[in-house]
């Protein structure tokens, strides 16, 4: 680019140089003709007014570098200045009588003169007077120009290329530190990961340019954010490829321990079915887990996609409790609904149940027994609250921004709990979110945890109220619902 430009600027300047040394040469050129023009125009008079005389007066001449000499119409001298008494002008013997010209002309003893021939008549004759002048102060003007331009053209492109240089250097800056960084974002995802002081040199010094606004700033700017974006990416990926392995190893091992005493040598009916169900907990639990890890894939991937059907959200969240019952009468747990209203919405049925299960589950997982669970459902203009309540550990105030990472556990979390994967409430958040609604925490550590689940309010069309009425009509199950 830098030599790109420097050659288009060089053949640039060369050509403005050459053009005005050819304009300036012209008008050196044309203020001689004046001069020589003045100077003759005086004595072509005076031999112009007498006619008739043969005047000696241009002999009688002798001005210094100023040559005359008088001229008949075949070319021969008749009168030439004193100073030109050892020599004579060698002008071209064609000369045109009717105006005056300008001729050029070298000579060994003179140099090179400037002539100008102005035509006059006498009773003799056409005659013509002949001033010449060196031109050696124009040459030398014009030598001191070529010079001049030798040296100012060279300067020009070395000032040129210097600032272009550094110009073109501090504007690009920006896009070689791109590179750079492009490049070892290649190295950090093809090979083991950085450590935090390579990772913070590489994604959390965002690129700087000198001049905001412009291309390269907006370029910059959408870097920035693509490489923070990038560096979280990694950082969750890391995170959750790390988690997922622990959370996986514990049940394949236990897997793996139960089979090897199991074949270690033969066992009694009892002991074979005791392993049995064992591993059929833990296949359940690796089953849940991977589950869990595909749902939250395909809510990353964009691709978890929410069936639109007519439901009573309050009967949906009904129907959550009477399957987490079981659990809740394990630890003497009672759950109190204000599930009174029948709330029409259009939804999906079995996420809408998966997200109440999950809050269910965590509020009675982490409750002491003989506690309460509250669920309460409440619409408001256009937005359905979902509220559910425990009298549980609580969660720690620098726990609640992390407790919807995936595989998060607080502080206050025993390890006596039963495994959940840790996924639950990233589900419940990939849930929520993809129905355009969101989660709120309130929680008292040591005391009670409260999640608010805010939906949009999503009406039932007219339509699908028919076609849901008229099933229901004909079904036994659904007549209930709607009286």
């Amino acid at each position: 680019m830098i030599l790109l430009f420097c050659t288009a600027v060089g053949v640039l300047l060369t050509s403005t140089l050459c053009v005005l040394y050819v304009l300036f040469s012209r008008e050196l050129d044309s203020q001689f003709s004046c001069r020589l023009q003045k100077a003759a125009m005086p004595v072509a008079t005076v031999l112009a007014s007498d006619p008739d005389s043969e005047s000696r007066a241009v002999g009688e001449l002798n001005v210094p570098d100023e040559y005359f000499e008088v001229l008949d119409a075949s070319g021969h001298v008749l009168q030439k200045s004193k100073n030109l008494a050892r020599s004579e002008l060698k002008l071209s013997p064609a000369t045109n009588p009717s105006r005056e010209t300008f001729e050029t002309f070298e000579d060994k003893d003179l140099g090179r003169q400037r002539v100008i021939l102005i035509p006059f008549k006498k009773r003799t004759g056409q005659q013509f007077l002949a001033l010449s002048m060196p031109a050696r102060r124009n040459d030398s003007v014009l030598v001191s120009f070529r010079q001049l331009i030798m040296w100012l053209l060279p300067i020009s492109l070395l000032v040129t290329a210097s600032i272009s240089t550094w110009y073109v250097g501090r504007s690009l800056r920006p896009v070689k530190e791109l590179t750079s960084r492009a490049a070892r974002l290649t190295e950090i995802v093809g090979q083991a990961p950085p450590s935090a002081a390579e990772s913070n040199g590489t994604f959390k010094i965002p690129l700087v340019v000198s001049n905001p606004g412009d291309e390269l700033d907006r370029l910059a700017v959408t870097f920035n954010r693509l490489f923070s974006r990038i560096d979280v990416v990694m950082r969750q990926l890391r995170q959750f490829v790390t988690d997922a392995s622990h959370e996986l190893r514990t049940p394949l091992a236990i897997l793996q321990g139960e089979t090897e005493l199991l074949l270690s040598r033969p066992r009694t009916v009892e002991e074979y079915e005791r392993t049995v169900r064992v591993m059929d907990g833990e296949l359940k639990t690796l089953t849940r887990i991977v589950e869990s890890l595909f749902t939250l894939s395909m809510a990353d991937s964009g691709q978890l996609r929410l069936m639109r059907e007519p439901l009573y959200l309050n009967e949906v969240l009904e129907q959550a409790c009477i399957r987490i019952n079981p659990i809740a009468d394990s630890k003497r747990i009672r759950i109190a609904r204000d599930l009174n209203s029948d709330l029409a919405y259009f939804g999906d049925e079995a996420f809408l149940q998966e997200l109440a299960i999950i809050f269910l589950d965590n509020a009675i997982k982490y409750s002491p027994c003989d506690t309460e669970v509250r669920i309460q459902l409440e619409r408001e203009h256009d937005k359905v609250r979902m509220m559910f309540e425990d009298q549980g550990c609580g969660i720690a105030k620098e726990d609640c921004p992390r407790i919807f990472e995936r595989f998060f556990r607080g502080h206050n979390v025993g390890n006596s709990e039963s495994r959940s994967g840790g996924l639950g409430l990233a589900i419940a958040k990939a849930i929520v979110e993809a129905q355009g609604g969101s989660i709120e925490c309130n929680s008292v550590l040591g005391s009670n945890t409260t999640f608010i689940v805010t939906l949009p309010y999503i009406a039932i069309p007219p339509v699908s109220i028919e076609n849901w009425s008229s099933s229901a009509e004909s079904d036994p199950a659904c007549s209930s619902a709607l009286a």
